[in-house]
């Protein structure tokens, strides 16, 4: 099995470009258009560039996978769509990523609001030190957003969205880090619901969980369906092929292929996303 590194040294990045030509297929669209759209976007750490000339179209209420080896992009390109980059050192962009017609690259974005309107779930549960309550109120608070009226209703409907709520409502007041690591993942996804985002972002949010947690969650994001856009970072290409209705698959940085799931699973037009997904590398 080939590793990236090797991978890359065997083919490089300009040679893919100009072979794939950044295929897309048919790309499953929802009844209202895209959430996000990204143009010829590129990205450098220093001198050294991470991500080339991405150009796709996220639908709204849809759930989106990003697949690829390790190092190929993905979480780059997942944290680009919050900025969640700035806080690299060095780093710089070209091109443009449009949030419902709003380009969030431009410094003059405001990324308190870009990020309460882009919520993320990180690979390793991250709950506050605080109770159950106050973790999902968090962002409400911030927000100034503090009667009562208010907070209680939305941390409820949060939390029930997250599947969570049958399972703490007797313990609301009791500290979060007394939960398992699958309650502490759904209680991190409930905190960013909390501020009713439009896009939710999920970086390997499985990857620390055992299978009956992770069915959990991917239950979770089946019933976010439609109520929000979901951008999901995997490794697991059985969990994209069940959680995601279209799959972006990235390699060196570049992005090979964009579908439909099914298509980019059983029916890839490229030959490289083709060797990824049945398993020749990666």
């Amino acid at each position: 099995m080939l590793s990236v590194a090797t991978a890359a040294q065997a083919e490089p990045v300009e040679s893919i470009c100009e072979r794939t030509q950044q295929a897309v297929t048919h790309i499953k669209e929802s009844a209202v258009g895209a959430t996000l759209d990204i143009h010829q976007f590129s990205l450098w750490y220093g001198s050294k560039q991470a991500l080339y000339d991405i150009t796709m179209s996220v639908q709204q209420g849809l759930v989106t996978a990003l697949i690829g080896p390790s190092g190929c992009g993905k979480s780059t390109l997942l944290r680009s769509l919050n900025r969640m980059n700035d806080l690299i050192p060095g780093l710089s962009t070209s091109g443009r990523i449009l949030l419902r017609g709003t380009d969030i690259t431009n410094r003059t974005m405001d990324v308190i609001t870009l990020r309460k309107r882009v919520g993320m779930v990180f690979q390793k549960p991250n709950p506050f030190p605080k109770s159950i309550f106050e973790n999902v109120a968090y962002g409400l608070r911030v927000n100034g957003i503090n009667d009562r009226d208010i907070v209680e209703p939305r941390v409820r409907a949060s939390l029930e969205q997250a599947a969570l709520w049958d399972e703490v409502q007797d313990r609301l007041h009791q500290s979060a880090l007394g939960l398992s690591g699958g309650q502490q993942q759904r209680l991190c996804i409930a905190r960013a619901l909390a501020v009713e985002p439009d896009v939710l972002l999920m970086d390997e949010p499985c990857s620390a969980l055992d299978p009956i947690a992770t069915a959990k969650i991917e239950n979770l994001i089946d019933g976010l369906r439609g109520r929000l856009t979901v951008v999901i970072v995997t490794h697991n290409m059985q969990q994209a092929a069940r959680v995601s209705d279209n799959t972006a698959f990235l390699y060196i940085g570049q992005l090979v292929e964009y579908g439909e799931t099914r298509e980019i699973f059983t029916q890839p037009k490229v030959g490289k996303t083709f060797e990824y997904v049945t398993g020749r590398f990666g």
